[in-house]
């Protein structure tokens, strides 16, 4: 037997990771090793790996830590190919709901945890859907053409970056979401230097009631596939849905995907606006893994 080293599986609506606490970058595992441990049929299975290390202990890490001494803990995302991914909605409310059950970390009630992330911090709070993050500032980006299988023509796709590149489809009905086949990648024209998340999205009718806004939501993400649940791209689909319905669209959504529902806020501080996420995140089990096993 080689070096082994223990893991736990976790989940934020059915978006899942595998979690190694590797606290002094003592690990070091290349994309291919990564791509197994996630793999569903050979390995653990995940839509991503995240490595729990210390900030001090990597230079993304240390360059937060010079305006942000409070992120102890950085959060080194990959996706399930093993390529770098700069920030996961889901996965960071994992890695919060780790570092707590763990003992690394104590937040009290009202508290607020700060992670570092390749996207800059992000603050975590508990609350009674799990917990809310403050996903910081976004930015609308270019539209591009989708081509997805199962649409007949390509349709508008509304860039939005939240700190990694998503692209959001609005569809005519829910029957369309729901017989889109996304085993395929979705074409994008022009294609993002370092590709997007692709968001598909639909409202419900009414879409706004009592000032909060709903929309129903699938999602194929770089590196993954289709997923039952996207952070990050649950986030952007509420701010292209507001986007597109111009003034007086509200500022608080309700996001369903396959995994779950999730809530959206958008919020004014100094430095702009920001947009917050709520919702669950779950461990499920802790193992042990055979380093070999993955060569």
């Amino acid at each position: 037997m080689g070096k082994t080293v223990e893991f736990t599986k976790g989940h934020g609506t059915g978006n899942d990771f595998v979690l190694i606490h590797d606290p002094n970058d003592s690990l070091s595992l290349s994309p291919k090793q990564i791509a197994k441990l996630c793999d569903r049929h050979f390995g653990i299975g995940a839509d991503g790996f995240i490595r729990v290390v210390e900030s001090k202990f990597v230079p993304e890490g240390q360059e937060l830590l010079k305006e942000s001494p409070e992120a102890i803990w950085f959060m080194d995302y990959r996706n399930a190919d093993g390529s770098i991914a700069e920030m996961c909605g889901n996965g960071v409310r994992v890695f919060a709901r780790y570092l707590i059950e763990k003992g690394l970390v104590k937040v009290g009630n009202g508290e607020t945890l700060t992670v570092g992330t390749r996207a800059g911090v992000r603050d975590v709070q508990p609350n009674k859907a799990g917990f809310a993050v403050d996903m910081g500032r976004w930015k609308l980006d270019d539209e591009v053409t989708v081509h997805a299988h199962q649409l007949a023509v390509g349709r508008p796709g509304q860039g939005i970056n939240v700190g990694n590149p998503h692209v959001v489809v609005a569809l005519a009905s829910a029957e369309e979401l729901k017989h889109l086949d996304l085993t395929q990648v979705p074409k994008l024209e022009p294609a993002p230097e370092n590709g997007a998340n692709v968001e598909f999205v639909v409202p419900a009718e009414p879409m706004v009631v009592d000032g909060v806004g709903s929309i129903e939501m699938r999602v194929f993400e770089r590196g993954v596939g289709e997923t039952l649940s996207c952070g990050t791209g649950i986030v952007a689909a509420a701010l292209a849905t507001r986007y597109w319905a111009g003034k007086g669209a509200p500022n608080i959504w309700t996001v369903t995907v396959p995994g779950g529902t999730l809530g959206v806020r958008m919020f004014p501080t100094e430095e702009g606006e920001h947009v917050g996420l709520s919702g669950a995140a779950e461990l499920v089990f802790d193992g042990t893994l055979d380093l070999d096993d993955l060569n």
